[in-house]
């Protein structure tokens, strides 16, 4: 008669509790990724400091009539 090794119940409940734990983290990366690459709003592209250079170099330029 041969025996049949099993995995004792509580090291397949840690697996299963380690594989959706690896599934939650991947599903919060994708969604977390998905957030920051479609979202449409970039206030720091908008943002400006002040005038630049071109700005300035027209001022400092004569005016052309």
């Amino acid at each position: 008669m041969a025996n049949i090794a099993s995995v004792p119940s509580a090291a397949r409940a840690d697996a299963k509790i380690a594989s959706a734990g690896l599934l939650k983290e991947i599903r919060q990366f994708w969604q977390t990724f998905f957030v920051a690459a479609f979202n449409p709003y970039h206030p720091e592209q908008h943002y400006m400091r002040g005038p630049g250079p071109a700005c300035r170099a027209k001022e400092k330029s004569p005016p052309s009539h």
